[in-house]
C-alpha cells in the first residue's frame, strides 16, 4: 500500500508540470496533443518491443482500450485549450473538479450506493471552483473548458479502472492502446482542421519538437503508467481527489517560471484554500480507514 501511494504522488508531481508545455509549446491545443499522443506511443511501443512485451489481444479488449484513449485525448484537448484560453493556473485548478465528478459517476457506473462523504469532500472543491469562476470573470471560457475536461477525465479514469479489471492487462499495455485510440481520432480531427482552416498551423517549429519529445518521454509515458499502477489497490476517488494537489505544482511552477502570481485574484486564493482543505480531510479519513481494516 505504501508503494501503491508513494508512485501516485510521484505521478501527481510529474502531472503538476505537463501544464507549463502548454505556454511553452506554441502551436494550438489540438496539434499540441495530437503530437504528444504520436511520440509517446511510438516511444512506449519500442521499448515494449525491446522487452518483447507487444503481443496480439483480442478485438474486443482492443476496443475497450482504445475507447479509454478517445476519452483521454478529447480531455488533453480541452485542458490545453482552457490553458491557452486563460492561463496555468486557471487551466490547472478546474481540473480539480476531477473528484467531484468521480463521486457521482463511480457509483453509477458501478452500481453502487454513492459515498455521502466522497460527495461532501468534492463540495468543498466545487465551492472552490466557484468562488474563482463567480469573481474572475476575465476568464470564465477558459474555466468552462477546463470544467470540462474534468468530466472527460472522470470517465476516463473510472472506465480505466473497470476495462485494467476486466481483462488483467499489465498498465504499460493499457496506456499503448489508449494511446493508439486517441492517436487515431485526434489524427481524424488533424485533418479536418487542416481541411477548415488552411492557414492554421499544425506542423511544430524546432523549438516546439523538442518540447514535444520531453513532454511526450517524462511527462506522459511516467505520471500515467505510475497512476494505473496505483489504481490497482487504491479507489479511483482516492487517486483522483489526491491529484487534487496537481493545481498547487502547476501553479507554484506557473508563477516562477511566468509570472503569474500578478494575474490571480484573492478569489482564486480562497478556491485554492478549499480545495487544499478537501485533500487534507480526504486523506486523514483515507489513512484512518486503512488502520483500522489492518487491526
Amino acid at each position: 500500500m505504501k508503494h501503491s501511494y508513494l508512485r501516485l504522488h510521484v505521478s501527481i508531481l510529474l502531472a503538476g508540470a505537463t501544464g507549463l508545455f502548454g505556454k511553452i509549446i506554441t502551436i494550438s491545443e489540438l496539434p499540441l496533443v495530437f503530437y504528444r499522443v504520436l511520440f509517446s506511443a511510438l516511444l512506449l511501443a519500442f521499448v515494449m518491443g525491446v522487452q518483447h512485451r507487444l503481443h496480439r489481444l483480442p478485438w474486443r479488449q482492443v476496443a475497450m482500450m482504445m475507447g479509454c484513449g478517445v476519452l483521454l485525448a478529447v480531455h488533453w484537448v480541452c485542458y490545453y485549450g482552457s490553458i491557452k484560453m486563460a492561463n496555468v493556473s486557471i487551466g490547472a485548478v478546474c481540473f480539480a473538479l476531477v473528484g467531484f465528478f468521480t463521486a457521482i459517476i463511480e457509483p453509477i457506473i458501478g452500481r453502487h450506493r454513492p459515498s455521502w462523504r466522497e460527495l461532501l469532500l468534492s463540495l468543498l472543491t466545487v465551492c472552490g471552483i466557484m468562488l474563482i469562476f463567480g469573481f474572475d470573470v476575465r476568464y470564465r471560457a477558459g474555466i468552462a473548458v477546463g470544467c470540462l475536461s474534468s468530466l472527460l477525465y472522470s470517465f476516463f479514469s473510472v472506465l480505466s479502472k473497470r476495462v485494467q479489471a476486466t481483462t488483467g492487462r499489465a498498465s504499460s499495455t493499457m496506456l499503448l492502446y489508449e494511446l493508439t485510440g486517441g492517436g487515431i481520432i485526434l489524427a481524424i480531427a488533424i485533418l479536418v482542421y487542416g481541411l477548415a482552416v488552411p492557414q492554421a498551423v499544425v506542423a511544430p517549429s524546432s523549438h516546439d519538437l523538442i518540447a514535444l519529445l520531453v513532454f511526450a518521454s517524462l511527462f506522459t509515458i511516467g505520471p500515467f503508467l505510475l497512476q494505473l499502477q496505483s489504481l490497482r489497490s487504491i479507489s479511483a476517488f482516492t487517486v483522483n481527489l489526491s491529484y487534487n494537489l496537481e493545481p498547487i505544482y502547476t501553479i507554484t511552477l506557473a508563477m516562477l517560471l511566468f509570472g503569474e502570481a500578478g494575474e490571480l485574484s484573492p478569489a482564486f486564493w480562497g478556491g485554492i484554500a478549499l480545495i487544499l482543505l478537501s485533500v487534507a480531510v480526504q486523506t486523514i479519513l483515507a489513512v484512518r480507514s486503512r488502520n483500522k481494516g489492518n487491526r
